[in-house]
């Protein structure tokens, strides 16, 4: 659930981000993102993003089982598209806070210069919500295990979905959603492990946040100020009205360096399985204080650049144009190019889908998007042999009647625009429906 997300400087970003995004390597709102060391999709929910040294490292909330907590997890990159998994920084413990059917969410880190640590802010809550805490916990490294300090409700004041801002001179505050009262803006401690008074500081602020909804969708807005104690402004719309964000909440605003990018970075939630929710990460427009943000299908972000572009020009190579073999067959899929796609992938006769002669000129890493229908409520697997090297990826539950989902796929095609995919799996599982692969043409 998302009500407040995270405030921006406008003035000076104050981050030093450095990153290099090979040219074609894209970002795929909405899809399933595996991460590079793992077949797994990324499971960092509700998440933050620190920087540091040139690395990013996105630290979320594990919906594996569901929204119960399970692990604060993180992941390293170093251009905001290839994400590794490091490790968590917090697990499920015997009982307490951190115990079973306990809710842990909107992990926010932020470092502390004055102590030496890295201090992880998070909403601490039962399973029905009636608690409202905060808790805090600190670790010696930016990935590394962290000490769990406690919880409490800050300043005697209900919390519940949080965010974290560090200004430009380390002064920190907590934004928080008290439900009897509304947002609350409060000063960290100079430590960071507490909370205290707000204390006057001008500047020139965004704030993202969206609306009182549960884990619905809704038309996030915006709000600005030149002071942390207002007056903010009216709540403004940012992306195009009635599309519910597109489908997403936000929990996090990234600027690449310098801060001529800004990245919008939200979730979008599946409440009937929070395990098959994905992310929506979309590059913000801010022109004085009117912001704007307009839906990519892949966009192509450069961080060392700090810039973005839309995605290269694509070729579609359909299922149902494919080579079927080993019991693969085509079968209805609502939604797919003329409603079929390649089906029964794998299974115990290992069906097989093989695209040849697929073209790109791409000389780089390259994003291939895999759409395709899996109609389980858990997540189906299949080996992709692309050009005889061959990586397992996960492939999400797609609601029924929906359009194809996403499952994105780094990989090194041959420039010579002579390329062969293979799809099935050898585990006796059966993999996705294959409704098309989407190749970056250069």
């Amino acid at each position: 659930m998302a009500q407040v997300s995270w405030l921006s400087n406008a003035i000076t970003w104050a981050f030093l981000l450095a990153g290099i995004a090979s040219a074609s390597l894209q970002i795929v709102p909405g899809a399933t993102w595996r991460a590079v060391n793992t077949h797994a999709h990324v499971q960092a929910h509700g998440a933050g993003v620190i920087e540091v040294e040139g690395t990013y490292y996105l630290i979320g909330e594990d919906k594996t089982n569901g929204s119960s907590f399970q692990h604060v997890n993180c992941y390293s990159s170093t251009n905001l598209v290839e994400w590794t998994y490091v490790g968590p920084l917090l697990s499920r413990q015997s009982g307490g806070d951190l115990g079973p059917d306990r809710v842990v969410e909107r992990p926010k880190v932020i470092y502390n210069k004055k102590t030496g640590k890295y201090v992880l802010w998070m909403h601490i809550d039962n399973s029905n919500y009636s608690e409202a805490k905060v808790g805090v916990a600190t670790g010696s490294s930016v990935c590394g295990s962290y000490d769990y300090l406690g919880s409490w409700q800050p300043l005697g004041h209900q919390s519940r979905d949080i965010g974290l801002f560090q200004d430009d001179d380390g002064t920190a505050y907590l934004l928080t959603e008290d439900r009897a009262n509304g947002l609350r803006i409060d000063s960290l401690t100079d430590d960071y492990l507490n909370v205290t008074r707000y204390s006057q500081k001008n500047n020139y602020y965004f704030m993202f946040a969206s609306h009182l909804t549960g884990w619905s969708a809704n038309d996030n807005g915006y709000s600005y100020a030149t002071s942390m104690s207002g007056p903010w402004s009216n709540w403004t719309t940012f992306a195009t009205v009635g599309t519910d964000t597109y489908n997403s909440q936000t929990n996090y605003i990234l600027p690449f360096p310098g801060g001529k990018t800004v990245m919008y970075m939200g979730d979008r939630w599946v409440s009937s399985n929070l395990f098959a929710s994905t992310y929506v990460w979309l590059p913000l427009t801010i022109d004085g204080t009117n912001v704007t943000m307009q839906n990519q299908i892949s966009w192509v972000p450069d961080v060392n650049g700090d810039t973005w572009s839309s995605s290269p020009a694509e070729t579609k190579n359909y299922g149902v144009n494919a080579t079927l073999s080993n019991g693969a067959k085509l079968v209805s899929c609502s939604g797919c190019y003329d409603d079929e796609a390649a089906g029964y992938i794998g299974g115990p006769s290992e069906g097989t889908v093989t695209f040849s002669n697929v073209y790109s000129r791409a000389s780089d890493l390259t994003t291939v998007q895999i759409q395709y229908e899996n109609g389980d409520s858990s997540a189906r697997y299949a080996n992709i042999s692309v050009n005889g090297a061959t990586e397992l990826l996960e492939f999400l539950p797609t609601a029924s009647g929906q359009t194809p989902g996403t499952s994105v796929l780094f990989c090194k095609l041959d420039d010579k625009g002579n390329n062969e995919i293979v799809i099935t799996t050898s585990d006796g599982t059966y993999g996705p429906d294959i409704n098309m692969l989407v190749v970056p043409e250069s």
